[in-house]
């Protein structure tokens, strides 16, 4: 994966606009994240292969934060924020991570016109 290209990701998401597409949405700071810390409450969240097409697509952020990416839905929203890098694989699957200061998966939005494998 790449450190994230704000211009090159914006590029990439406005490819997926007003079109069905399929996205993995993960959050963690505990299974992957783990800080050993008893006072740490872990929280995060899972989404595999939900439908939707986003009729708007905006990254933010960078400098000394991760990048953030909104998605925009005809009812509401889809919000990833903490993420690094950025890749596109041989399938043409557009995946973005974000990973801790010790290289751990933090965040990850991946979007695909195919499902995600199970």
């Amino acid at each position: 994966m790449e450190l994230i290209n704000q211009e090159i990701v914006q590029q990439h998401l406005d490819e997926f606009t007003h079109q069905p597409v399929y996205l993995h949405v993960e959050t963690t700071n505990g299974a992957y994240a783990s800080h050993f810390d008893a006072q740490v409450f872990n929280a995060g969240t899972f989404l595999r292969n939900i439908q939707v097409t986003y009729i708007q697509a905006k990254i933010t952020g960078g400098g000394k934060e991760p990048f953030r990416v909104g998605l925009k839905l005809d009812s509401g929203w889809i919000y990833v924020q903490g993420l690094t890098h950025y890749e596109i694989t041989e399938n043409g699957e557009f995946l973005l991570a974000g990973h801790n200061f010790q290289g751990q998966l933090a965040a990850a939005l991946e979007i695909s016109k195919t499902p995600f494998p199970l």
